[in-house]
């Protein structure tokens, strides 16, 4: 094996890195904010809403990505939806990661105790400081390891986008081994750099969660939240 041809293409492989780095937070981003408003209309909205919430989660869930990017690329135009390679990608990956973060933000906030919510209620605080002041602060530390797994199985998705040449790493690499015949290197190359993103990931989030247990055995319960005199204000 020679992996001097990865030192030929190393600026290349860098902007790859970079690039696949980019995908991933944007689509985590985009996931995680539809996530949480679908997972909060889903919980207080009418049964018509939360049945049409119910079937685009269905659908996300029972198709494969793939199948998904295509439509969104390729078959936007035809609805007067034209994209980037870069844009489909991120809303595709933000589209798909939106409905396995609702599902999880929504078994976090069911996981919140019913008396909590109605203490909040006999406080006076609207529907809108329950959620954000009482129930979020509590639920995220309940899934916060769900949310880092989904993240870095969200992460190794990322490779699906080189297929509408989105210029990430598994686009790079491939074309180098495709120019050079090295792609025994260039596999294993891709390899270590996916499992230095998972293991980038892993690691924040074992960070995250030491933070969360101290959290906990601090006692400390959504600060500031159920204050008469700050309802009164």
């Amino acid at each position: 094996m020679d992996f001097s041809v990865l030192t030929e293409h190393a600026g290349e492989i860098g902007s790859g890195f970079l690039m696949t780095l980019w995908t991933w937070i944007g689509g985590v981003a985009l996931a995680l904010a539809a996530g949480l408003v679908i997972a909060v209309i889903q919980l207080s909205a009418g049964p018509w809403i939360r049945g049409a919430l119910r079937c685009y989660i269905e659908v996300i869930r029972a198709t494969p990505f793939l199948v998904q990017l295509f439509l969104l690329y390729y078959g936007g135009p035809s609805f007067g939806l034209s994209l980037s390679p870069m844009a489909a990608g991120l809303i595709g990956l933000g589209l798909y990661g939106s409905v396995y973060f609702a599902e999880i933000f929504r078994t976090g906030f069911t996981s919140i105790p019913q008396g909590q919510i109605e203490a909040a209620q006999m406080l006076g605080l609207t529907s809108r400081q329950i959620v954000c002041r009482v129930q979020i602060p509590q639920m995220l530390v309940l899934i916060l390891p769900a949310l880092v797994n989904f993240t870095t199985i969200l992460g190794k998705e990322t490779p699906v986008l080189s297929i509408i040449t989105v210029p990430e790493l598994t686009f790079v690499l491939t074309g180098v081994g495709a120019e050079t015949f090295a792609y025994v290197e260039t596999l294993l190359a891709l390899c270590v750099g996916y499992f230095i993103l998972a293991e980038l990931c892993s690691r924040l989030g074992q960070w995250l969660e030491r933070r969360a247990s101290l959290y906990l055995t601090q006692g400390v319960r959504t600060p500031r939240t159920l204050k008469p005199q700050e309802t009164a204000a």
